[in-house]
C-alpha cells in the first residue's frame, strides 16, 4: 500500500516537516544556549512538530543534551503535574529503566518514590508521602532536571506542550509563582513552553502582572509562505508518481489561508482524487468535500455561541472595522458598544477568532468558508 504523502492531525516526522528553517534554527540556538523559549501561535499551526524536529536535530548533534517532551493536556492538578513532570524527566535523562529507578532513588529519596512498569514498558511514578507534604516542599521535583544535569554533566531541555493548562489548576497564580521561582535559577536546563490556546499563553507570558512575564524568548509563529507550500506540495505529488503544477499547488494552499493543518488535509484529498495530474477542479471538489465532512462539527460550534456573537462574526466576514459605530451596532444588532468587549472575549476563549492589533480574523479557514457559503 502506497504511503500517504501528506500528514495532518498529528505531529509530522522529520521527513514530512515543511519549511520553518528560521524557526528551527532559532529554537536550536536557544536550546544550545539554554535560553527559555515560549512558542505562541493559533492551534494547528505546527508548534509540536517544530519542537519535535528541533529536538530530533539537537539529539543527533549532541548526546550531552537531553530533551524531555511532555504534554500536560490531561493534567488537571498540581499533584498530577508533579508526578507527570518527574516521570518524564527521569525517562528523558536515563537510557534504561534501571538507571531511571536509580535516579529516582538518588534525587527524589525524600519523597519515597515508587516506580512501576506495565507490560508495554510504560513507567508510572507515585510518591510515598502525602499530598500535603509534597505541596509544601516540591523542591526536589521542580529542581529535578537541574540536579540530574549537574550530577551527570549534561544539559537538559524541558519542552512542555499545552502549558496553558496550568491556568485551570486550583490556586493557579501561586503555582505559577512556584514554578518561576525554581526554574529561573536553573543554569543547566532550558524550558520550552507552548500550547494550543494563543490568548491564554499571551496572558501568561506577556501580562506584566503574571509570574512568567519575561521568562525568556517569545517566538511568534507566522504562516508558511505560499510559494514554499507550492514547492512542498508539488514535490510530494512527484515523489508518488503524480503531477500538480506549482501554480495549482500554490492555489491549493491559498484556498485555506496557508493554514498548515488544512493545507496538508486538502493536499491529501486532492492527491487521493488524482490519477495522474491534478487540476483546479479536483482541488475545488476536495475542499468542498472537507467542508461537507466538517459541517456537523461546525453546526455544533454555532449552536454553542450566542446570537450577538454570530452577528459579530458576520460583521467580521463583511469586512467591518468600525464595530463601535452606531451604524455597525445597529446593522448587525450587536447591542450597546460596551457589549463588544464581552463578545470578543467570548469568541477568543472559544478559539473562533484571533485579534492582532485592530485586525480580527476567523481562525479556521474551512469554518470561515462554511459560514460564507452555507450558513449566512
Amino acid at each position: 500500500m502506497q504511503k500517504m504523502p501528506f500528514i495532518f492531525g498529528k505531529s509530522t516526522d522529520f521527513e514530512n516537516f515543511t519549511d520553518r528553517e528560521e524557526e528551527v534554527s532559532r529554537l536550536i540556538c536557544n536550546f544550545k544556549s539554554l535560553v527559555n523559549t515560549t512558542i505562541i501561535s493559533p492551534r494547528r499551526w505546527g508548534k509540536t512538530s517544530l519542537v519535535e524536529n528541533a529536538a530530533h536535530k539537537i539529539r543527533t548533534e549532541n548526546n550531552k543534551i537531553k530533551v524531555c517532551l511532555l504534554d500536560i493536556f490531561n493534567v488537571r492538578s498540581e499533584a498530577e503535574f508533579y508526578e507527570h513532570f518527574a516521570k518524564e524527566i527521569l525517562k528523558a535523562t536515563a537510557s534504561k529503566w534501571e538507571e531511571m529507578a536509580a535516579n529516582a532513588k538518588e534525587f527524589l529519596s525524600q519523597l519515597l518514590p515508587k516506580i512501576t512498569f506495565s507490560p508495554d514498558s510504560q513507567a508510572e511514578i507515585s510518591f510515598g508521602i502525602g499530598w500535603e507534604a509534597l505541596q509544601k516542599s516540591p523542591d526536589d521535583i521542580l529542581n529535578l532536571a537541574e540536579n540530574i544535569a549537574i550530577s551527570k554533566k549534561i544539559k537538559v531541555i524541558v519542552c512542555i506542550d499545552e502549558f496553558q493548562s496550568i491556568g485551570d489548576f486550583p490556586d493557579n497564580p501561586a503555582f505559577q509563582r512556584k514554578l518561576r521561582s525554581h526554574w529561573q535559577h536553573h543554569h543547566n536546563v532550558a524550558y520550552c513552553l507552548y500550547g494550543s490556546k494563543r490568548h491564554m499563553l499571551l496572558d501568561i507570558f506577556s501580562n506584566v502582572s503574571m509570574p512568567f512575564y519575561k521568562f525568556g524568548d517569545i517566538l511568534f509563529l507566522q504562516k508558511i509562505d505560499n510559494s514554499i507550500w507550492g514547492e512542498f506540495i508539488k514535490k510530494r505529488f512527484e515523489d508518488t508518481g503524480k503531477k500538480i503544477s506549482h501554480e495549482q499547488a500554490e492555489y491549493l494552499a491559498q484556498l485555506v489561508d496557508n493554514h498548515p493543518y488544512y493545507v496538508q488535509q486538502l493536499a491529501q484529498q486532492a492527491w487521493l482524487r488524482t490519477k495522474t495530474a491534478c487540476s483546479k477542479a479536483i482541488i475545488d471538489n476536495s475542499l468542498q468535500g472537507i467542508k461537507n465532512q466538517l459541517s456537523l462539527l461546525f453546526i455544533g460550534q454555532i449552536e454553542k455561541i450566542t446570537t450577538t456573537q454570530i452577528n459579530f462574526l458576520k460583521a467580521v466576514l463583511n469586512g467591518e472595522t468600525a464595530f463601535s459605530s452606531q451604524e455597525v451596532l445597529k446593522k448587525y444588532r450587536l447591542g450597546a458598544s460596551a457589549n463588544l468587549k464581552k463578545i470578543k472575549n467570548a469568541l477568543l476563549s472559544k478559539e473562533i477568532i484571533d485579534i492582532q492589533g485592530k485586525k480580527i480574523e476567523i481562525l479556521d479557514p474551512v469554518f470561515k468558508l462554511w459560514l460564507i457559503e452555507d450558513y449566512y
